[in-house]
């Protein structure tokens, strides 16, 4: 990647120095805006177009319009990895409300801005992969659906931010965050996914999580191999009796977890449904999505 990283910025590619959002955007102001982080292996932007119906999804459910078309977002997104040279990595994609005034109403808002950057990420030490990596139940619960969906990929993420700060303080790398009736949701920024008797499990979208892509992803090579694949919901005690535990997510992609709330999950190590997704999944994402780079 170059040292100067480049970044897209409302149809042009700017030095990172010069990309600037204006402090009257609504998304600086209120974090009213919708975002969607990708990652890009060997060239490959990893199923970038099921990541941009996901964001015209999110953008819908705010009354966001998105100021560009869907494939000139691809071309856009093709443009920044090029631009800086990167052909593994994680891009993050921004779409703010645009600039308006000091007023919690969107409606003195001009036309949204649009950025895109493309840099590296590293989110779990290579150990966590090998060896599992425990997670903490935290205080701060997940959204109830009724007055936020955890479907749309907002900006405003503090209610995973507050988790996220709750599981450090703890001591733990990753968080693990419950409903108001005590059922399990979703990690800070990745899904979960447990395996009992061979069977994967994973909590439903309508509990308050985000419909991941990685998470169908996963879901799409489990059933593919013969494994059966449901959404029940489940508690903490599911996952304490469970065979596996694993989390799936864009910067994550697949992680076992061996111990939760300083209970071991099995034998505490890694179990062989994990892993075997895991190099699955490895294979796949070498593949299936946008090719930015001529062959």
């Amino acid at each position: 990647m170059t040292e100067n990283r480049k970044i897209w910025l409302d149809g042009q590619i700017v030095d990172e120095a010069d990309a600037k959002i204006s402090v009257f955007d609504h998304c600086v102001l209120y974090g009213d805006g919708v975002f969607e982080g990708i990652r890009i292996y060997d060239g490959c932007v990893f199923r970038l177009r099921e990541h941009i119906e996901r964001l015209w999804s999110s953008a819908k459910y705010i009354m966001l319009e998105v100021p560009m078309s869907r494939d000139e977002m691809v071309d856009a997104v093709a443009q920044t990895v090029r631009a800086n040279g990167l052909r593994n990595g994680y891009i993050r994609l921004v779409v703010t409300r645009g600039v308006g005034d000091l007023g919690l109403s969107p409606a003195n808002c001009g036309r949204g801005s649009v950025f895109i950057i493309a840099a590296n990420i590293r989110l779990y030490p290579e150990e966590d992969y090998q060896n599992g990596m425990e997670i903490v139940t935290v205080p701060t619960r997940r959204y109830n659906v009724g007055s936020w969906n955890g479907r749309v990929k907002s900006c405003n993420y503090l209610n995973n931010i507050m988790a996220k700060i709750e599981g450090q303080i703890a001591g733990a790398r990753e968080a693990l965050m419950l409903d108001h009736n005590g059922m399990v949701v979703e990690c800070t920024g990745d899904n979960i996914f447990i395996v009992k008797n061979g069977v994967v499990n994973t909590p439903p979208v309508y509990l308050g999580a985000l419909r991941g892509v990685t998470r169908d992803a996963i879901m799409d090579i489990a059933e593919e191999r013969g494994m059966e694949v449901r959404e029940d919901p489940f508690t903490r005690f599911e996952i304490f009796d469970a065979d596996e535990c694993f989390l799936t997510g864009t910067a994550a992609e697949v992680i076992p977890v061996t111990r939760l709330d300083g209970r071991s999950i099995a034998d505490g190590c890694p179990g062989p449904v994990t892993l075997e997704l895991l190099e699955a999944f490895r294979e796949l994402v070498k593949c299936d999505g946008v090719q930015v780079y001529e062959k």
